[in-house]
């Protein structure tokens, strides 16, 4: 399939959420890491901007279309590309309006509410146990919401996995390693999980840009960063 498109990312999950809907398309692309880790902070810098106006990763490029917002990209990568409907299910279709609201479900929910829980238990200035709590368990109860769906139907969508099985994976899979959340509390998602690992597509999306890091390393990675926050006393209690 002939495409043109460059992809600005980073390996978080919503950056494989684009570059996994890519790898799952069969989509040729390229990559252009933006190390959002650095002090120079590229993903502010103006030519960056011009693709983004909001200045966050992921975006594209096809061509001279710019896409930016991971769902947008996903909506806009099987709107023109997945004419076969691989991962995705036609407009007008019940299925599809499925589709959209776990998508939305993922981009107004558990998004913000993990990428919360992530901040506080993980890169936060100071420690705050009540926003730790708080955003933990929200969290939680999300995945509670996604388990009650799991134990009727194989995939969030319907018979079939789409984007919206995409969306909410990149944020669930790493969450035993980042929050030492157990998904053994949600047997129903723990398999969907499992299942969706096993994917040729999923096992290279989920490395772009390509990371040198082991997992074991990743590990001690997020064991250090928790730690660090571990070590203070909470400003809740100043």
């Amino acid at each position: 399939m002939s495409s043109d498109i460059t992809l600005y990312t980073w390996t978080t999950p919503n950056g494989i959420k684009a570059s996994i809907t890519l790898e799952e398309l069969g989509l040729p692309y390229k990559t252009e890491a933006v190390d959002i880790t650095s002090s120079s902070n590229p993903q502010k810098e103006e030519g960056f901007l011009k693709i983004n106006p909001n200045g966050r990763i992921p975006a594209i490029l096809d061509g001279s279309q710019r896409v930016f917002e991971s769902g947008a990209i996903m909506t806009y990568l099987v709107d023109k590309y997945d004419t076969d409907r691989k991962i995705s299910y036609a407009p007008g279709t019940p299925e599809h309006a499925e589709q959209t609201s776990w998508l939305m479900f993922q981009m107004g929910g558990l998004g913000p509410m993990q990428g919360q829980a992530n901040h506080f238990r993980l890169f936060a200035p100071e420690r705050s146990d009540y926003a730790i709590k708080r955003f933990v368990n929200e969290t939680k109860r999300l995945y509670s919401v996604l388990e009650s769906r799991l134990k009727e139907s194989p995939y969030l969508a319907g018979e079939k996995y789409t984007i919206a099985d995409i969306a909410s994976y990149s944020w669930i899979h790493i969450a035993p390693v980042s929050l030492e959340i157990d998904l053994a509390e949600f047997p129903a998602l723990k398999k969907w999980v499992e299942e969706i690992d096993k994917r040729a597509a999923v096992k290279k999306g989920v490395d772009v840009p390509h990371s040198s890091r082991t997992p074991e390393e990743r590990v001690e990675l997020f064991r250090n960063l928790r730690a660090r926050i571990d070590a203070m006393t909470s400003s809740d209690q100043h």
